[in-house]
This record gives C-alpha cells, structure tokens and sequence, in this order.
C-alpha cells in the first residue's frame, strides 16, 4: 500500500523495512554542464524487474543520447540486497557508482533513477563526470513527490453482531481498511493492517471482543480462490 507523503524531504524518523517512503510517481530534471546536457529521471520500483523494465524505457526514449547511466536500490532505503548500477559506457566508477551512493544516502526506498547524457564537446574528467551524475541524483530526489510503502497484513475476522460497528473503528485507529464483509451466522471481516502494528490490533481486539473473535492471517493462496 502506499500513502501520499506531503514532505519534499525524506523523513528519516518515519523509516522501517515495514513503512518507508518511495516515489510517487515520476520526475525529470535537466542540467547543462559545460554543454553536456544532464537528463535525470526517477520513479518507483517495487521490484527488479519494473527497476530494469524503467530503464529499458528511458534508453528506448533517449536512443541517441551518449550515455544512460543509471541506478536501482529496491527495498528499504539503503539496502544493498537488491541494488545495482551502470556507467554505461563512461569511465568505470564515474557514473553508476555516485548515482548508487546518492540513492543509499537519500532515505528513500523502492526507487531507480537514470541520468541521460548528451555529449557537448568538453571532457568533464572522472571527477566532473562522478559530480555531475551524483548532483543530478541529488537534486531529482529533492524535487519528487513522496508516497509512503507500508507492508500489510491480510486478516479475517470473525466476530458477534454487537462486534460489527466497533471492529470498524478499531480498524480505522490503526490505519487499516476493510476490505471485504459478509453477513451470516456471524459478521465475517476482511481487513489489511500495516504489519508494524499487527501485534497490538490483535491485543486490543481480544480485549475489545473478550476473546469472542475468530481471527486468522490470510495467505496468498486465499487471494487465488476468491
């Protein structure tokens, strides 16, 4: 699930491997250094595959660019599990590897970023060119809007009908939603809750229902037979 962040910023208090923030969607920014033009574009990635099939796309749509240099870390910021970067034809560590470190810094997860290269005559040297991937990182991820990733739990609920209009309210309290009901010898819930805050939902709902509440973790084996 993702939730809208309103901060330019990333929020370092705000991040776990359960709720952290990614990009909302995307974002492009150019920069002329010494009459070499800097494409930059990021977007959100949930797994390696989009990350990889998004920078398929930018090198379909910048053919006749020099270089399309880019960078992926997918998870929780900083995570290295599943990180990968390319000079893509500049001078090995000059493109890629900056990209790769802006990304790990910024406190953003789930995201890959390309930076376009159009050649205007002048070298930039392997310092110029490591700053001039690296800056155009770090300015397109002060610019992007924010949302939050936030793992949840599939749970359902069964409970008396004295229960229903209270297991709503708790479900709200505690960011969650309801995703399906149904109505027959008892109210049957379906809800999804953030998994961070699994443990006191079900606290406070065996202490809200005296115990009475039916409550099992649905898998994904369940999504297939609905």
């Amino acid at each position: 699930m993702q939730y809208p962040r309103s901060a330019e910023e990333p929020d370092g208090e705000m991040t776990s491997e359960n709720r952290y923030p990614i990009p909302a969607g995307r974002k492009r920014v150019t920069d002329v250094i010494k009459g070499s033009r800097f494409i930059t574009t990021v977007a959100c990635a949930s797994d390696v595959d989009e990350a990889k099939s998004f920078v398929a796309q930018i090198k379909n749509e910048f053919s006749d660019a020099t270089h399309n240099c880019w960078a992926y870390v997918v998870g929780p910021p900083g995570s290295t599990v599943q990180a990968n970067s390319s000079d893509d034809g500049e001078p090995g560590g000059t493109a890629g590897l900056p990209i790769l470190n802006v990304l790990l810094k910024s406190g953003i997860g789930d995201l890959v970023v390309v930076v376009t290269r159009y050649f205007g005559g002048i070298k930039l040297g392997r310092g110029g060119l490591a700053r001039a991937y690296g800056g155009g990182a770090r300015r397109v991820l002060r610019e992007v809007a924010l949302a939050e990733r936030v793992a949840l739990a599939s749970l359902e609920l069964s409970v008396d009908y004295p229960a229903v209009e209270a297991i709503r309210r708790l479900t709200a309290a505690f960011e969650g939603s309801v995703t399906r009901e149904s109505f027959g010898e008892a109210a049957v819930f379906e809800v999804e809750i953030p998994l961070e805050r699994l443990e006191t939902f079900e606290k406070d709902l065996r202490e809200m229902t005296s115990g009475r509440a039916k409550l099992r973790r649905r898998t994904a084996d369940d999504d297939e037979q609905d």
